[in-house]
């Protein structure tokens, strides 16, 4: 291969490093490079971000004969030397409220689920503790992390209990009366402080270190090398940090990205621009020289677990000529919570069925008011998320969720997917051709007002920063074409044939099925008048007449694969008016799926 300067620099370096890395631009290549130019008897580690990057990492290494490369997550490198061949054993699936509950009898009759909110918090100390360099529990304040008010007056109320219980559960795992959880022996390794024996040390995704691994490596003797992108930091609700920016190693970086062309360079590169109004000065540069101009995998990308599952919704309810579909990770993660509460039983509670509610948790519960208590004091959002796709759906929920897994693939076969599913988060790593952005990252207008409304000091900087990170790695993800909500589109780009911007304000109506139940009167056409007049009032294009231009704009759209809503919201008109012109213009016949 032909390395770049920049490749070759870092290449010939023989220092402890950091290596800035934006999207695309080959740093696994620059990677496998930099360890070919090390003597054959060097020892090297490579660390890989997690399980498939780490099979994939392998599998390359292993094909330019680099025998010598030895390739670990920090998981799995912390598994060999703390439970293979220990005495303990392991929670694969790692401990839930009411299970905190009932190992320590927790009592609480003065606020209502408060014994399982107490075991809540125990549950993310313990995961703040194990994520962090910390030598000791005390040595953490656990409110740091909290930050909706109803959580941090329970918190502060209970903060001696909740920090007891947690070193209880540590104490209980240390001695192997209980299972211990994959946090628990990554922390166990780091405060061992072991002695890894390699010449040279590869750190990848350095953006979002665990404060444990970091100081595991940071402490070891070979040549270090960390490589990430500082603007694909996302995991910090993990207590993730970004490394790039811990250590005081040499700096180098690889700007050029051989993924996507010089438009989608510019428009990640813009994305980046909120960034100065929170107080980063520094300039990002991203030169695009992606010459691919193939369109085969296609992916929808969202922010949210919600907002990802009401796109897919959409397009197989929408879209019945797709028949193949993949969800980056498992299908079934997305209908759950971190903790396994399952969006049936949230469905059970909200339809007050609670002989058929399985989930200890919501067993308790008596009404979905119980349940938003709940979320409030524990900031538990994915059950929040879930109980959003409850309200949105309601009864139909087990019948397009089957659907949705009767048209998903297997991992042998995502090749053959007609669309690709997937959070950001999920997708890190990932490239496709096209990708479509779900409407559901934080806005330009939701931004400027978050720093115009609150004071200063209630501004949550870092938080805010990596929304806007998360915008940029959904941009990076694509090859040829984005399709990208005008809600969130930079200021300064237009719409152009690899950038299709969406319109995106809501015109959705009550269901047709919901005014029948009230009553409301038809006329001879099937549509009420009051239905009309609220169609005319918030579709102030629903009755004008189509014109060339939007009709070669909507054909575009449609052979595209977007979805009938979002073209009903991009041209601001009803679903029903999208569906005739659609009719009216033949364009049913081939549809390419963007």
């Amino acid at each position: 291969m032909t390395l770049t300067q920049e490749q070759e620099a870092i290449i010939a370096s023989d220092t402890d490093l950091i290596v800035n890395a934006v999207a695309g631009s080959g740093k696994t290549s620059t990677i496998i490079e930099y360890a070919k130019a090390r003597p054959s008897e060097s020892k090297i580690l490579y660390m890989a971000f997690n399980k498939s990057v780490r099979v994939d990492a392998a599998r390359k290494f292993s094909e330019k004969g680099l025998n010598n490369v030895t390739v670990e997550t920090a998981h799995s490198l912390a598994f060999r030397h703390v439970v293979r061949g220990g005495n303990f054993k392991l929670s694969q699936a790692g401990y839930r409220p009411h299970e905190i509950v009932e190992l320590f009898s927790i009592l609480n009759e003065e606020e209502k689920h408060g014994a399982v909110i107490i075991g809540k918090h125990v549950i993310q100390f313990l995961s703040y503790f194990c994520n962090s360099d910390a030598e000791r529990v005390k040595d953490l304040n656990y409110l740091d992390t909290i930050k909706d008010p109803k959580a941090i007056g329970f918190v502060t109320k209970h903060y001696n209990q909740i920090e007891l219980l947690t070193r209880l559960l540590l104490k209980e795992m240390d001695s192997g009366k209980i299972p211990i959880t994959h946090d628990f022996y990554l922390k166990k390794f780091q405060l061992s402080r072991p002695v890894l024996d390699y010449d040279y040390i590869l750190f990848d995704e350095g953006q979002d270190a665990s404060p444990a691994m970091l100081d595991v490596f940071v402490r070891q003797k070979a040549i270090k090398v960390i490589v990430g992108d500082s603007n694909q930091q996302i995991y910090s609700w993990r207590f993730a940090v970004n490394s790039l920016e811990k250590v005081a190693f040499k700096k180098l970086n690889l700007t050029t990205s051989f993924r996507f062309g010089p438009e989608i360079a510019a428009l990640a590169k813009a994305s980046l621009r909120p960034k100065k109004l929170l107080g980063s000065e520094a300039e990002v540069y991203i030169v695009g020289k992606g010459t691919s101009d193939q369109v085969r995998t296609k992916a929808v990308l969202a922010r949210t677990n919600l907002g990802l599952l009401l796109k897919a919704i959409e397009y197989v309810t929408e879209k019945k000529e797709v028949e193949r579909i993949y969800f980056e990770g498992n299908i079934s993660s997305y209908a759950y919570a971190e903790d396994g509460t399952s969006l049936y039983d949230v469905l059970n509670l909200y339809q007050k069925k609670y002989a058929r509610i399985k989930d200890k948790l919501l067993q308790g519960m008596r009404s979905i008011e119980e349940l938003e208590e709940y979320i409030e004091k524990t900031e538990e959002h994915q059950l929040g998320m879930m109980l959003e796709v409850v309200k949105e759906y309601g009864s139909a929920i087990p019948k397009v969720l089957k659907e949705l897994k009767e048209k998903h693939i297997g991992t042998d076969e995502r090749h053959k997917a007609q669309l690709i599913f997937s959070t950001v988060h999920r997708s890190k790593g990932m490239e496709y051709d096209a990708v479509q952005i779900v409407d559901d990252f934080i806005t330009n207008e939701q931004m400027e007002k978050l720093l115009t409304s609150k004071k200063q000091e209630d501004i949550d900087f870092a938080r805010l920063g990596e929304e806007v990170n998360l915008i940029y790695v959904a941009i990076t993800r694509a090859k040829n074409k984005v399709f990208i909500p005008a809600s969130i589109l930079p200021e300064g780009i237009k719409s152009s044939e690899k950038i299709r911007v969406l319109k995106t304000k809501s015109t959705s109506l009550v269901p047709q099925s919901i005014s029948e139940a009230n009553g409301v009167k038809k006329d001879g056409k099937g549509q009420s008048e009051e239905v009309k007049k609220r169609i005319k009032a918030k579709h102030k294009k629903a009755y004008e007449p189509w014109t060339n231009i939007l009709d070669k704009e909507l054909e575009e759209l449609y052979n595209d694969g977007v979805t009938i809503k979002d073209l009903a919201n991009h041209f601001n008109r009803t679903t029903g008016a999208i569906r005739a012109r659609i009719k009216h213009l033949a364009l049913n016949e081939e549809i390419k799926y963007f």
